[in-house]
């Protein structure tokens, strides 16, 4: 049993629209996987070269941020891609304001540099630790489809193996 949780991003019902919602969560994570699954294709005939910026986001009482996506399996730490000529420090920031509505944050450290090959490309993921982060998220996005904090003694057991591994990668420097 996973204990030591708070969902984040599953609001109650406030009006009429929270049906309609109901009825298109569902197809939105069909439609996104689909899109997510031709993107692979295509990047296991070209390999693309891409980079990366993630975080683990550290709430002020030392818990994780973790966002579950709605066209892939598992918690992951929020992040993403970014230009090759945009500073990763600032990437992570940006991938955080837009993914969980980070409103400020405390002290921000590169935890790791990572040449990865995933999902058939050539990924490389600056990862870092931003702590003390204050977040509001918004009350429905097309990508994250739920947020979580979670101790980091007892994260959830259906994390994506990439975040896992990343986890495992930095224990040490937390």
């Amino acid at each position: 049993m996973w204990h030591g949780r708070r969902m984040i991003g599953t609001p109650p019902p406030l009006n009429d629209n929270h049906g309609v919602k109901r009825l298109l969560d569902p197809a939105l994570r069909v439609l996104l996987t689909g899109v997510h699954g031709l993107l692979k294709m295509s990047w296991r005939l070209r390999r693309p070269r891409t980079f990366g910026a993630h975080a683990l986001a550290l709430t002020p009482d030392r818990k994780a941020i973790l966002v579950k996506l709605r066209y892939a399996p598992g918690w992951r730490l929020p992040g993403g891609g970014r230009g090759e000529d945009e500073h990763p420090r600032e990437a992570v920031l940006r991938e955080l304001r837009e993914e969980i509505g980070m409103t400020g944050h405390g002290a921000v450290r590169l935890a790791a540099e990572l040449n990865e090959d995933t999902d058939f490309k050539r990924d490389l993921a600056f990862l870092f630790i931003v702590e003390d982060v204050a977040y509001r998220p918004s009350r429905w996005s097309w990508e994250i489809e739920r947020i979580v904090e979670a101790s980091l003694d007892e994260l959830p057991s259906d994390l994506s193996p990439r975040t896992a591994g990343w986890l495992r990668a930095i224990r040490t420097k937390l």
